[in-house]
């Protein structure tokens, strides 16, 4: 029952994100475009994608990612369908190939756009074992597809 608490309290927390993108009143400021650090592309992930790394990454996503992303990966997670979100389809490889991990913990620390950020909600290591989920579903789906159909 706490967990519908929390995913409640997630979902309604993200839908009163809206960053504007355009000043609504005279004298409001328009926040600066996204911007990764250039240091942020070179971290290295220190957490080996194991399978206690994954089951990690896989509780959080559940949590925190699932109602955007969808819990396939595939961006089609039931709150983006109603923000009308068009988020990328984790399970394919090439929706990731230009971000390092380094990058990929700086979005999910900082945020991105619409995507709250988790900032000092979660530890490090939490983060880095979300990467390595959010990398695997790629991985899953390249090998399903690589397996011979069987006769």
């Amino acid at each position: 029952m706490p967990k519908f608490f929390i995913l409640c309290a997630l979902g309604l927390a993200m839908c009163s994100y809206a960053p504007a993108q355009q000043p609504s009143k005279p004298g409001e400021k328009v926040p600066p475009p996204f911007k990764m650090p250039p240091e942020a592309a070179k971290e290295v992930n220190p957490v080996k994608p194991t399978a206690a790394s994954l089951a990690q990454g896989k509780r959080t996503f559940g949590i925190d990612c699932a109602m955007c992303h969808g819990d396939d990966g595939s961006g089609k997670g039931d709150l983006a369908e109603d923000m009308k979100l068009k988020l990328p389809d984790y399970r394919n490889p090439a929706s990731l190939k230009d971000l390092t991990d380094g990058e990929m913990f700086y979005i999910i620390k900082n945020g991105k756009g619409d995507m709250p950020p988790e900032g000092e909600r979660a530890k490090p290591d939490d983060i880095w074992n979300l990467v390595n989920y959010i990398r695997s579903f790629a991985k899953k789906e390249s090998s399903a597809e690589s397996k011979p159909a069987n006769p």
